[in-house]
């Protein structure tokens, strides 16, 4: 099985409490542990940042490493180092680094709020960096989910959006939506090359156009 229907503790924003790589899969509960093992098919790791539990708002991850925002706390860092998890924290003001940033093992693609740290990025995430909006929005993250065999975007996101999305993750997607008409994909849906986990209200056909956005079908 390759896909499940959840909520983080009735929580339908799976993908602001949770962030999924190839390699691990970290939120601030250890009732996710289950669903990462059966679905994602990767180790669970329950680590707070800044003693919060909305992983998927304040970190960016690929399989090379982890972003974090300046307010995460030393404790949390060496709980990630104590993993062998990469850590990466990024001293800018903008903290919500969960809904900037869009990426996979291939590409990375970032608001423009963050282009001084752009280096930064390159070197945590080992993949190529690009400047882009989504849907006119800075909040790619939120606007996008991708793994390395696809993505799912906004449902208004324009060709020229979706041509660099493709360019620069290197893998084919769709635009749709997610939890009953929610074009912020990326705060209902938490997904790795193995599987998906969609919240509760996700309705069949938004499920099935993300089956084949991330390259199950």
């Amino acid at each position: 099985m390759h896909l499940e229907v959840a909520s983080f503790e009735g929580n339908p924003n799976l993908g602001l409490f949770s962030t999924a790589t190839d390699s691990f899969c970290i939120s601030g509960s250890s009732r996710f542990a289950k669903l990462a093992s059966e679905i994602l098919k990767v180790p669970h790791h329950e680590v707070l940042v800044s003693e919060s539990r909305a992983i998927g708002i304040f970190t960016a991850a690929n399989s090379n490493g982890i972003l974090v925002p300046h307010i995460t706390e030393k404790s949390e860092i060496a709980e990630f180092k104590k993993l062998g998890i990469n850590v990466c924290m990024l001293k800018t003001k903008e903290t919500a680094l969960g809904n900037l940033i869009a990426l996979n093992d291939k590409g990375c693609i970032m608001s423009p709020y963050l282009l001084p740290y752009r280096k930064e990025i390159f070197d945590c995430f080992g993949c190529e960096v690009v400047i882009a909006s989504i849907a006119g929005l800075d909040l790619v993250g939120s606007s996008c989910v991708a793994t390395n065999k696809g993505f799912l975007t906004h449902r208004d996101c324009t060709e020229r959006e979706f041509k660099i999305i493709e360019d620069v993750l290197k893998v084919k997607g769709e635009i749709g939506t997610a939890n009953f008409g929610s074009p912020f994909v990326g705060a209902f849906i938490v997904a790795n090359s193995n599987g998906f986990i969609a919240s509760e209200q996700t309705t069949g056909p938004e499920l099935a156009r993300i089956d084949e956005a991330l390259g199950f079908i």
